[in-house]
């Protein structure tokens, strides 16, 4: 018969002698699934309730030899873009079953290969992996050594791990035909850091899309960190040009952000002076004066499938070729005919 509870917290012990079955027989039913006659998983069931017991984690996690915890490894929160796809990947691993440990590594290597180390210690049974620098070395080094661990968004050479992108190639080329329709042929590009997969796809787009057109070409280029400190430097670099670029494609919204400020500050009107077409899409660039077209990336999508790809790792399946999710074209109000006198003077800020 099923007595009243103590006041202390409830063990397993508790629940067993309650349920009068052995600790072995309650521990393999709540943590590995063991199937039991009805009328005894019933008394099991009842006792949980009756003492409110609540199962130790590290012991189900020692006991399986897993966590049902995996790790999300951004470089920072703060930008929309990351923060949209931790929310997407929140998602499907809640859907799954899963929890979500979210680690946030400042772009910095120590901390990249500290969570690395945390999976190699089993606190999480795989990670999603996201840097946002360019790597010496290291950090290969240290994905090579690790298991069940997924790259999204960048690639990290020298790693044979599976592998998640969006097509970077296709949205350089997807703005640069914009613009070109638009009746520009002196393009600029404002992208990420140097040596970054994504910088050099959008870029190699952007060109793509310039090289089909007699007279057109990406004219100027500025690379550099995702930073609106950074957006504020390519328009300081870019308002500096003695013959600047009527259509730019920026790398990301941060760096949009700080581009605009710059160039309004400056009196240039868009689109009235400058053509601008953005990555990424996450903010909130319809609200913009004027509505900035973008180059819109699926990244719920990149969330659930990081999620599919971390799964299939853990059952042990083998990593395929990169996979490539397609981007599209959002048309706003960010892009006109060039000047017809275009500025020639430099201006500096």
């Amino acid at each position: 018969m099923l007595r009243k509870p103590s006041s202390r917290p409830a063990r397993v012990k508790d629940v067993a002698a309650l349920a009068e079955v052995s600790v072995t027989t309650v521990s393999r039913y709540l943590n590995a699934g063991l199937v039991l006659p009805p009328a005894t998983a019933e008394r099991i069931d009842a006792a949980v309730r009756q003492l409110a017991y609540q199962p130790n984690r590290l012991a189900r996690s020692l006991s399986l030899g897993r966590s049902d915890t995996i790790g999300l490894v951004v470089p920072e929160i703060a930008n929309p873009f990351f923060a949209h796809l931790a929310a997407a990947v929140e998602e499907a691993a809640e859907a799954a079953g899963l929890g979500l440990l979210l680690c946030a590594t400042l772009n910095r290597l120590d901390r990249e290969l500290d969570y690395l180390e945390r999976l190699r210690s089993h606190q999480v049974d795989g990670l999603i992996f996201l840097t946002n620098h360019h790597d010496d070395g290291r950090l290969a080094e240290g994905i090579r050594a690790s298991r069940n661990l997924v790259l999204i968004d960048e690639d990290v050479a020298g790693t044979s791990v599976p592998k998640l992108f969006c097509d970077n190639l296709q949205g350089g080329r997807l703005a640069g035909e914009r613009l070109l329709a638009a009746g520009h042929r002196r393009l600029g590009f404002v992208g990420g850091p140097v040596g970054l997969m994504s910088t050099d796809e959008r870029l190699d787009g952007l060109r793509a899309a310039a090289g089909a057109v007699a007279g057109a070409a990406v004219a100027w280029a500025c690379s550099g960190p995702h930073t609106p400190e950074q957006g504020r430097a390519a328009a300081a670099a870019w308002l500096a040009l003695r013959d600047r670029p009527t259509g730019l494609l920026l790398g990301s919204g941060v760096l949009l952000d700080g581009f605009l400020e710059a160039v309004r500050e400056a009196g240039i009107a868009v689109p009235d002076a400058l053509s601008l077409v953005a990555f990424d899409d996450v903010g909130p660039l319809h609200l913009f004066n004027p509505p900035v077209t973008a180059i819109r990336q699926p990244v719920a999508e990149l969330g659930r499938q990081g999620v599919a790809l971390l799964r299939g790792r853990l059952r042990g399946e083998p990593a395929g070729p990169p996979l490539r999710l397609p981007v599209e074209l959002v048309e706003r109000h960010s892009v006109a005919s060039p000047p017809a006198r275009p500025t020639r003077k430099a201006i500096h800020p």
